[in-house]
């Protein structure tokens, strides 16, 4: 079969790293090829490369058997190469056909827009995607999801032949994601090339048909995906064997109760919520979009206001109204968007880590004590294992994993006996992912009590002592953790809408 796309010996230099070296890739039409590797493993350059915004530095870069060299986006475009990028670039306040076809709207005389053929172009790429969905409606108002999809009309609306989709299900529900499929699969039909890059290796076997594996700006190898176990990819990624498996879990025995949570209630959004952590003990909480787990997240760490429930962290009553309350006690919240809520992004490493703790730096003065900041973020960097050049590195400049640790960092500097990880390992690579499994299970063996919520079942059997199910803000059971339950048993919890209160663990 002839290929739309065929990259040999691609060669990218930045100031002082060798970014891709001898890197090769090939696309057919109508195939998912899956790209995958670690953060930083040069997959983002390679597409950067092929749709125009990366110029390579040696090699060859074929589309349909001619040999190009696209020295801007729109030249990438025009050679039928589309990319989604995983931040999304629409325009809220324009509609949804003044999104796909801005800068190249149909016009009258006089040069006047033609509305009626602007959304009559825009429904006629609608129809062959089979999506019902209005060209004048506001993007603002749409769900991620349909935003989504406008990204991938838009890439049509250029004809493309090759469509980049760079992580399309990070923000995406599990509905959400078998409509994208249904789409995927009808472009394949149709002859599309599709490169598919992700961190969810539950995806490979759902949608890919070839796996391209990159690691450290080389490439590693390409294998089928039917054919192909996923423990094998992993290992061509990380050049190690990672256990993803849920492992037996100790007995706590009587370990002292740290966290009991009694009768928690938050309009619709939290009813009737209780339940107990011991110390040493994670505690995964699993369910379905918005079942209230994040909710009772916050209003655990004061950060919503909650009507009714009690809170004791070592058996006594603790008033959390706001976080600095949820601080003073003990509790660190690590938020599922740690971009926005975990991290100061402008600040350097050290004073993220210090972020919490600002007042232990304090001198009787007000002056802060740079050096014993500094003394503490190195102290961190080396215990958790954070790359980064420096303690004065900013943050926004670290991969995902080491941003996810130093937030980690802060709170263990506060010293916070109990700490709740909101989607811990969000759009971090798989060889991260397995840094934060050991780091959450050293914690909890070091005494720490630990809360886990995540979308992702194996990671919530992978981690837990025990797994509390929630469904349209109630606790609908907890169920013992590892091996001892199946993603069947949390599923059946996570759909029992309106269920009485089920507890098949060990403690409430």
């Amino acid at each position: 079969m002839s290929k739309l796309v065929d990259m040999t010996g691609i060669e990218k230099y930045f100031p002082g790293v060798h970014a891709l070296k001898s890197v090769q890739f090939d696309l057919v039409p109508g195939e998912v090829h899956a790209l995958m590797g670690e953060n930083g493993a040069g997959k983002s350059t390679l597409m950067k490369i092929l749709s125009g915004i990366y110029q390579r530095d040696g090699g060859t870069l074929r589309i349909e058997g001619q040999e190009v060299s696209p020295k801007t986006p729109r030249e990438a475009q025009d050679l039928g190469v589309g990319i989604i990028h995983q931040e999304l670039s629409l325009m809220n306040d324009l509609n949804v056909a003044q999104n796909i076809f801005i800068g190249r709207e149909p016009r009258k005389s006089f040069g006047r827009l033609d509305e009626a053929a602007l959304n009559a172009q825009t429904a006629g790429i609608f129809a062959s995607m089979n999506l019902n969905l209005d060209p004048r409606a506001p993007v603002g108002s749409l769900t991620i999801a349909k935003q989504q999809m406008v990204e991938i009309a838009k890439a049509l609306s250029y004809r493309s032949k090759v469509l980049v989709m760079d992580e399309p299900t990070a923000a995406l529900n599990d509905a959400e994601i078998a409509e994208l499929f249904v789409i995927i699969r009808r472009l394949k039909a149709e002859g599309v090339g599709i490169v598919y890059i992700s961190h969810k290796m539950d995806e490979l076997k759902q949608i890919a048909d070839r796996v391209t594996v990159m690691r450290d700006g080389e490439y590693v190898g390409t294998v089928d995906a039917a054919d192909t176990p996923i423990t094998r990819i992993i290992a061509m990624m990380v050049g190690r064997e990672v256990n993803e498996e849920p492992l037996d879990v100790p007995d706590l025995g009587d370990a002292e109760v740290s966290l009991e949570v009694s009768g928690l209630s938050r309009g619709k959004e939290i009813q009737d919520v209780s339940f107990s952590v011991q110390r040493g003990e994670i505690l995964g909480f699993a369910g379905l979009m918005g079942a209230g787990r994040t909710e009772v997240a916050r209003a655990i760490f004061g950060a919503d206001p909650r009507d009714s429930g009690e809170i004791r962290v070592h058996g006594q009553n603790v008033s959390v109204k706001s976080p600095k309350d949820a601080v003073r006690a003990g509790i660190g919240y690590l938020s599922e968007d740690r971009k926005h809520f975990g991290l100061a992004t402008g600040m350097n490493v050290r004073d993220n880590i210090a972020l919490a703790s600002m007042d232990l730096f304090l001198s009787k003065g007000g002056v802060l004590n740079d050096a014993g900041m500094a003394q503490a973020a190195q102290s961190y960097i080396k215990q958790l294992g954070i790359r980064t050049p420096s303690d004065t590195q900013e943050v926004r400049l670290l991969s995902g994993g080491n941003q996810q640790k130093v937030v980690i960092a802060k709170w263990l500097l506060r010293d916070c006996d109990i700490l709740i990880f909101d989607e811990p390992t969000r759009g971090i690579d798989v060889g991260a992912k397995s840094e934060i499994y050991r780091l959450l299970e050293e914690l909890a063996g070091q005494g720490k009590t630990i809360i886990v919520i995540s979308s992702e079942l194996p990671e919530i059997m992978r981690l837990s002592h025990r797994i509390a199910v929630m469904c349209e803000g109630r606790l609908t059971g907890i169920l013992p953790g590892g091996k001892n339950t199946t993603q069947e048993d949390i599923m059946h919890l996570a759909t029992q809408r309106a269920a009485a209160m089920q507890v098949t663990g060990t403690l409430q």
